[in-house]
């Protein structure tokens, strides 16, 4: 197969199979040719992420990861995304695995709020314990000259109970209790715009997106990001040359 990219998904499954979806959906098809090609890697034994950040004697996901970007590297796809924020604690140390360009979608969804939202200061964070306890999105998002705002200490149990006991155990999105989390980062900690910092959450967004806030959601632009990468690359462009706007 030539022009693909591969998915290093699974971090969880239906996440990354809602990414799968707005890849299929987002393009314009007139025959089965039209559609992108892609290797979903859905790597579902991947050890929890926020359990290895806040506690290095749990199992180390950085294992599993490794391996599948070996795996991968060797079918030469365009490009490397990774549909979970969390994972991408060890970016750095994956993407140096290989040659293949490696999208860090953290970075690229700070960059789009800066791009959409220029007067905008602050942005609202909500993300795993893990992304918080790491400083991942406050580090990008400090980078950018912009404060991040996590709100206060009766946030963090309710997006830990729409992303665990909900999506990730039950395989529901609880619609009413996202909605309750936006409301309250921006009615009471002042956030025009909210990050939604966990595919979890973008899950949220697809299946309860009838509310009145602004987000930013890293899956939903990951994706629009390999359309336009992949569209660009199968028309003939390098893609060295296509990706590069987009290493941050």
């Amino acid at each position: 197969m030539r022009n693909f990219f591969t998915i290093l998904g699974g971090m969880g499954t239906i996440a990354t199979e809602s990414l799968a979806r707005q890849l299929n959906h987002r393009i314009k098809i007139t025959k089965d040719q039209d559609y992108l090609n892609y290797v979903l890697v859905n790597d579902a034994q991947v050890p929890d992420r926020t359990a290895y950040i806040k506690d290095h004697s749990k199992p180390n996901f950085f294992i599993n990861l490794r391996e599948d970007v070996l795996q991968q590297a060797q079918l030469g796809p365009d490009f490397f995304i990774m549909p979970c924020n969390t994972a991408h604690y060890f970016y750095d140390d994956l993407a140096s695995l290989t040659d293949v360009p490696f999208l860090h979608m953290m970075r690229i969804a700070v960059h789009r709020f800066v791009e959409e939202y220029p007067n905008e200061q602050k942005i609202g964070v909500i993300a795993t314990e893990g992304s918080i306890y790491d400083h991942l999105y406050v580090d990008e998002i400090t980078a950018v000259g912009r404060q991040a705002e996590l709100g206060g200490p009766e946030i963090q149990p309710m997006v830990t109970e729409l992303i665990y006991t909900n999506i990730k155990q039950k395989g529901v999105v609880d619609a009413e209790l996202y909605h309750s989390i936006l409301r309250k980062m921006h009615d009471e900690y002042g956030c025009n715009v909210i990050l939604l910092g966990c595919t979890e959450l973008s899950l949220a967004q697809e299946k309860a997106p009838d509310h009145p806030y602004k987000v930013i959601d890293p899956q939903s632009i990951i994706a629009d990001v390999a359309i336009e990468l992949e569209l660009k690359i199968r028309a003939g462009m390098d893609p060295k040359e296509a990706v590069k706007k987009y290493l941050y």
